[in-house]
């Protein structure tokens, strides 16, 4: 038994009736074998300065560039060589007039090691 009332599904408010779907929204095209062999696009050229990509110092006195304004809260992957074990992931962001870079070094798992 229903708690509500036995025509709970027809109640409606005048004003506030919801509108039936149309039926063309129900036949979309279903997406064929070639947009899955498409390469995916190009990330944006100033996308790929970012400060992992920056050449690394063993001088500490040399401060990093100012990170460009379209990095700002982006997560992005150092280009890395595939013999390295771990990958890093960075993030941007500016406080005030600082900037503040989070990275995060993550283990890689091979494919194909029985050892992981």
């Amino acid at each position: 038994m229903n708690p509500y009332g036995d025509d709970q599904e027809e109640a409606t408010v005048v004003g506030f009736e919801v509108p039936r779907s149309p039926d063309s929204s129900y036949n979309n095209v279903y997406p064929g074998n070639e947009d899955e062999t498409r390469d995916p696009p190009l990330v944006p050229p100033q996308l790929q300065h970012t400060l992992l990509s920056h050449p690394a110092s063993r001088d500490n006195s040399v401060s990093l560039p100012l990170p460009q304004n379209v990095i700002l809260n982006h997560l992005y992957i150092e280009n890395r060589e595939p013999s390295r074990p771990v990958v890093a992931l960075g993030i941007t962001h500016r406080y005030r007039s600082k900037f503040v870079t989070v990275v995060l070094y993550k283990p890689v798992q091979r494919r194909g090691n029985a050892s992981n």
